[in-house]
């Protein structure tokens, strides 16, 4: 399934989730509207994973429409969907051990600018494409990630590490930290991917750099992700967005449409 979206003619994104070859039913939860795009890859089994992504995406859909957006209020939203969370547990104790990841990108007013805010709780990503360099902005929140932070194995060792879906912090707990948040100006002709592990765990970056490149149209990189993580094994849900920034005065336009 895929969706595509545009915000006045600058802002263009799509989004697409499959439930690959291995699992019976999508845990992922994606949202790609307005200017508030987020990922959650659910965990916990018997449905209970897609009820906290769920909960993730419907509490970050309150931001979309909202004006002069701060840093502090996706955090805050992002805090409100862990605390919904532990109260739908509480409330139906068979979802106990449910979780999720939640990984996204909003527009936010920021010293008087417009600028993106990139949040994360869990191993989904964020990455960022601007001509040929294509970065991760987010840093997982695995046991692998700690390895590889601490010299003991290298990225590459991380791929096949059996222990690399693992997550060291997820929402569906109570949280020790705030989400980490990164603040990124806005530069046109830059592309946004966020996606869950579906896509990193099978996909290579270098390979995930050629297919968006391969397709400026968000929907249709979208699309050939998805499709490119399910022939390359499936093993897993799979969901990601591509949000596209087209050259322009951004502030000015974004604001408008805002």
């Amino acid at each position: 399934m895929s969706t595509p979206g545009e915000v006045g003619r600058r802002l263009r994104f799509g989004s697409a989730t499959d439930t690959g070859r291995v699992r019976d039913h999508n845990e992922d939860a994606v949202l790609a509207e307005g200017t508030v795009f987020v990922v959650a890859d659910g965990m916990g089994g018997h449905a209970a994973g897609e009820v906290a992504s769920g909960i993730v995406v419907e509490t970050m859909r309150e931001l979309v429409g909202r004006d002069g957006l701060t840093t502090a209020e996706v955090t805050g939203q992002v805090l409100q969907a862990n605390e919904r969370i532990l109260a739908s547990v509480a409330a139906h104790p068979e979802q106990r051990g449910m979780g999720t990841t939640a990984t996204g990108l909003v527009l936010v007013t920021h010293e008087d600018r417009a600028q993106w805010a990139v949040f994360n709780v869990g191993d989904s990503r964020a990455y960022r494409l601007l001509g040929d360099d294509l970065g991760r902005v987010t840093v997982d929140h695995s046991e692998v990630q700690e390895l590889v932070d601490a010299g003991i194995i290298t990225a590459a060792e991380a791929q096949v590490h059996p222990a690399r879906n693992v997550v060291t912090r997820s929402l569906g707990a109570p949280l020790a930290h705030d989400p980490d948040l990164w603040v990124v100006p806005l530069t046109p002709g830059e592309r946004f991917l966020v996606c869950s592990d579906g896509l990193t765990n099978e996909v290579a970056d270098e390979q995930v750099r050629a297919i968006l490149q391969a397709h400026p149209e968000p929907r249709d990189a979208a699309d050939e992700l998805v499709r490119a993580a399910v022939a390359a094994g499936g093993r897993d849900n799979v969901s990601v967005v591509v949000v596209a920034l087209d050259d322009a005065d951004v502030d000015a336009e974004l604001a408008g449409d805002r």
